[in-house]
């Protein structure tokens, strides 16, 4: 049987944001069907819209996590990182993504003078979960 590292990873990489998303929608849609909570009440703006935003989370950031992850495995021969660190370094990825998208997609503005303090603290959080939680999956399945 052949080891398949790299699917492996890919499959621990997504194991986190996946799990993530999948609570951040049930409270989503309790708030939005069950308690009849429009967005409105959280911000001020259009419904439709927030929901339309967090499509781009739940279709790219599982798969970026995932070939993350791959890449970490790729090149730890390489490149002396530690996998917190590594991890640390998606948001500056995906922060500009996603703002480039949902200008793109007109889903709301955001400018990126409002964006760029928030990835300090997305680095921050995503330091802790490829440290933690993706290092802890990468071990159980035998890659770490």
């Amino acid at each position: 049987m052949r080891p398949h590292l790299y699917l492996r990873a890919y499959m621990a990489g997504i194991v986190v944001p996946t799990f993530l998303l999948l609570v951040s929608m049930t409270v989503f849609a309790l708030f939005r069907f069950y308690f009849e909570v429009p967005s409105q009440f959280v911000l001020a703006m259009p419904a439709w819209p927030l929901a339309r935003a967090i499509v781009f989370p739940m279709a790219i950031v599982p798969n970026a996590w995932g070939l993350w992850n791959m890449l970490f495995l790729a090149l730890r021969s390489r490149v002396r990182l530690s996998l917190g660190l590594h991890g640390a370094l998606l948001p500056l990825l995906l922060i500009p993504g996603g703002v480039a998208l949902a200008r793109v997609f007109d889903v709301f503005g955001i400018q990126m003078r409002y964006a760029l303090p928030i990835i300090p603290i997305g680095m921050g959080l995503y330091y802790l979960a490829w440290k933690f939680l993706v290092g802890f999956l990468n071990e159980e399945i035998g890659i770490a």
